[in-house]
């Protein structure tokens, strides 16, 4: 696991990944717009742009822009993808909404352990590079999911999940 990424806070990947973001789509970043994107009160944003500098992660002159410094864009994009990937396994193989995906995505990622994050990559690959279209198992999840009965392709099979007692 990263060592920095054990002494970030969670709240300040999300500025992190805030700037990031912001400075790809305006690309310059002032505390508005940080503050803005995370609905959060400029104060706030100032320490955390403090504590960030601190790390070497971002320049911010008062009053100016802030720039990611080249650790704080390999930490951002780190954390981005993270982000970018849970959100791609929870629509695309979970079928979950877009917009709970997103949510979801946000609150695991700073959790998610590096070792869980490769077998995650690993199985996306996978899946994306199967002959198949959408693989049978996945479609049949899908079907499932929806319905709560399994497709008759299928058949009873066996029940080896956890249940309620």
């Amino acid at each position: 696991m990263n060592a920095r990424r054990d002494k970030l806070s969670q709240s300040l990947e999300d500025y992190l990944e805030a700037v990031y973001l912001i400075e790809k789509e305006k690309r310059v970043v002032r505390v508005k717009d940080i503050s803005s994107f995370l609905k959060v009160k400029k104060p706030s944003v100032v320490s955390a742009l403090k504590a960030l500098e601190a790390r070497g992660l971002v320049n911010h002159e008062k009053y100016g822009y802030v720039e990611l410094t080249p650790a704080g864009k390999r930490e951002a994009r780190r954390i981005y993808r993270v982000h970018r990937t849970l959100k791609e396994f929870l629509v695309k193989v979970l079928g979950v909404e877009e917009a709970v995906a997103e949510e979801d995505a946000c609150a695991i990622e700073h959790y998610l352990h590096q070792d869980t994050f490769d077998r995650l990559v690993k199985f996306l690959e996978f899946i994306e590079t199967c002959p198949e279209d959408v693989p049978f198992w996945l479609r049949s999840f899908h079907y499932y999911a929806e319905r709560g009965i399994r497709p008759p392709e299928c058949g009873r099979g066996k029940r080896n999940s956890v249940q309620e007692d």
